[in-house]
């Protein structure tokens, strides 16, 4: 059987590129949408901290450019171009490089899409690409950037690194609700409908949840790298931010265990109720052969050609056979069913 792995979103048309750019400290903000990498050498820098989000299909070309804007090393740049890369954390001195898997729910096939997500995160500085899907799930951090007064306008860049992987794992939660919904209709299925387009949805879900488990293991180790204080970009304030975000992290890794474990049995539990109902199918199929039987060997008896039978002449013979049939096969009815055989 062929195995089914989270849905990768492949535009057939290039989604279309939008820059935002935020800048904030303490006590200003600023919110823009640009256009071209010319107008990010008039805004970054002015500020405590700046975020660049690159969404959408951006040219080889850009990315480059880019790399050059931001001294970034080239096998960044083929990072950052590349469609298959794991999740990871590098550090590259002056900045670190993240790769992370963002998740979400389709909402015409309900299944679970990934869209590979790259953050630079240097001093005062969070360059982010998102590839392939409009929309993203950064809104309540932008919303929190707008705010005055809140957490992530008093802190650096390393705090807005940590609220976007924060909003990441919280998705991931989202989805394990998802998955458990799905869970709960197909096991009333592999009781009550034991068919094969519920064995192949079992096991559509569990290498869905094997694919899970590959994007989001990972992160445990990205984020519990992040915490232990290796890396001076990271402030001490958000490493404990961080730890809490480990705990997440491993939660969910749990819930992805649980959730494969009650898979698994749900296959053995879809095969016990296939087979009881084969079973069930036998016993009717075997009761009705039990009462046929006796039936039909009254029926071959006188169904024999022999010229002398003392019933043959009676008058009443065929009558008495039909009472003697009827009773014959409602006695053993009556057995069967005083023993609940059925």
């Amino acid at each position: 059987m062929p195995r089914h792995r989270l849905h990768r979103h492949e535009p057939s048309t290039p989604v279309p590129l939008l820059i935002s750019v935020f800048r904030y400290g303490e006590s200003e903000y600023e919110e823009k949408k640009i256009k071209s990498l010319s107008e990010i050498d008039a805004i970054a820098g002015k500020s405590r901290v700046t975020w660049i989000n690159i969404e959408g299909s951006a040219d080889p070309a850009m990315i480059e450019q880019l790399g050059e804007r931001f001294g970034l090393h080239h096998l960044v740049v083929e990072d950052i171009q590349s469609r298959d890369q794991r999740t990871k954390v590098e550090d590259y001195g002056e900045y670190l490089y993240l790769t992370l898997k963002m998740l979400s729910i389709d909402e015409k096939t309900s299944r679970v899409q990934s869209e590979r997500m790259n953050i630079i995160l240097a001093p005062g500085l969070v360059l982010s690409f998102q590839e392939g899907l409009q929309g993203d799930l950064f809104e309540p951090t932008r919303g929190f950037i707008r705010k005055d007064k809140s957490r992530l306008r008093s802190q650096g860049a390393d705090y807005l690194a940590y609220e976007l992987m924060d909003a990441i794992v919280d998705s991931y939660f989202v989805i394990l609700d998802h998955l458990a919904d799905r869970i709960d209709d197909l096991e009333e299925k592999a009781v009550s409908d034991p068919s094969s387009d519920t064995l192949k949805s079992i096991h559509t879900l569990k290498w869905e949840i094997i694919s899970l488990r590959k994007s989001i293991w990972p992160l445990r180790e990205v984020i519990s790298t992040l915490e232990r204080g290796q890396f001076t970009i990271i402030k001490k304030n958000t490493e404990l931010y961080l730890r809490v975000l480990y705990d997440h992290t491993v939660q969910a890794i749990d819930e992805i265990e649980t959730f494969w474990d009650v898979v698994s049995g749900m296959i053995d539990i879809h095969l016990s109720a296939l087979s009881n109902k084969m079973n069930e199918i036998m016993k009717v199929l075997t009761i009705i052969g039990t009462i046929f039987m006796p039936l039909t060997f009254l029926a071959g008896v006188y169904g024999m050609n022999f010229h002398h039978f003392p019933e043959i002449t009676w008058q009443y013979g065929y009558l008495m056979f039909w009472i003697i049939i009827v009773l014959l096969a409602t006695a053993m009815m009556f057995f069967f069913k005083r023993r609940r055989w059925f």
